[in-house]
């Protein structure tokens, strides 16, 4: 018996220690966005993972203040102008999104809530969607961990195939921030794929999907009229604070040295913060998917996908 405790307590220690490793590896800069998520959904598949639920937290607080400390890289005329243009288009994308994903649920008959979060989590923002979403219609944890399950992968796969695709097309650095923004469901996987693709198509698509993630707000309102929930509506404080740094480092020139530093932390917390998303991808996540919100969720994404990289290949869309 005290041999069998022992060996369940060195297992334990040895995959906590493979979890921080990762993690610390994956935020110091020496590895790529794509590799370190690789390296999270390997872990996730691989062993059961030994803080789900701080993973989780972390993961959240990580995106959020990455992204601001990624803010004071931007210039805010540029931030101003994409997003100026940026929140017609997504709101164009976002009705055409949630049409289509409705019919899609009820197509392929996904239960309960699920679509309707698959749905809100491609339209708008990933999991930070679903997250301000479920409450609102009392969706159970089942529901939220299908739909969450289906965007994570998607990610991941985005992550990945959107800069091979991008290149292949020869798509311009706004083009394809452009393209990744209204394309890519959660922030962390816009970012990581614009930093990859260049630096003016990290400008473009962090600005642009910001846009994007406002329409949480009206979305979760609007629903919360209509299944007259009393849930509260929770604010995107993070984008202000994105933009406070933009302004900063816009019209502060002495932060200069500290811009430069927060930018690059900003970059390393995005990496990091994609190790810890990838590692939330397992085995029983996978199998609690299912096929029929999975395909919801995937033809769903191709269509928006496809459309919006068609409308911006012939000029329609543009900043």
């Amino acid at each position: 018996m005290q041999t069998d405790i022992g060996g369940e307590s060195l297992k334990s220690l040895i995959v906590k220690t493979l979890f921080f490793g990762g993690l610390i590896i994956s935020a110091s800069g020496y590895i790529s966005p794509p590799i370190a998520l690789t390296a999270g959904i390997i872990f996730g598949l691989s062993v059961a993972h030994p803080l789900p639920a701080d993973s989780r937290d972390l993961s959240r607080f990580l995106l959020q203040a990455s992204v601001v400390a990624l803010g004071f890289g931007m210039d805010l005329h540029e931030v101003i102008k994409a997003g100026r243009s940026g929140f017609v288009y997504t709101a164009l994308g976002i009705s055409f999104a949630l049409i289509v994903g409705l019919g899609l649920g009820k197509l392929l008959q996904v239960r309960g809530n699920s679509s309707f979060l698959i749905t809100t989590g491609t339209a708008i923002c990933g999991g930070s969607a679903i997250a301000a979403i479920a409450p609102i219609i009392q969706a159970d944890e089942q529901e939220v961990a299908v739909a969450l399950g289906t965007i994570f992968i998607l990610n991941s796969v985005a992550l990945l195939v959107f800069p091979l695709v991008g290149t292949a097309l020869r798509l311009t650095q706004q083009q394809f921030g452009l393209w990744a923004a209204l394309a890519i469901h959660d922030t962390s996987s816009v970012v990581g794929a614009s930093s990859k693709y260049g630096a003016a198509a990290l400008i473009v698509g962090t600005t642009v999907k910001l846009a994007r993630a406002l329409w949480i707000v009206p979305l979760a309102l609007i629903t919360a009229a209509v299944k007259r929930s009393k849930s509260k509506v929770k604010l995107p404080w993070f984008i202000l604070f994105f933009c406070l740094a933009a302004v900063i480092n816009t019209y502060v020139p002495q932060w200069s040295y500290f811009s430069k530093i927060f930018f690059t932390l900003g970059r390393y917390g995005l990496t990091a913060t994609l190790f810890l998303i990838g590692t939330s991808i397992s085995r029983a996540a996978l199998k609690e998917v299912g096929w029929r919100p999975l395909a919801q969720g995937i033809a769903l994404w191709i269509l928006v996908a496809l459309t919006s990289l068609y409308f911006i290949r012939v000029g329609l869309i543009s900043l």
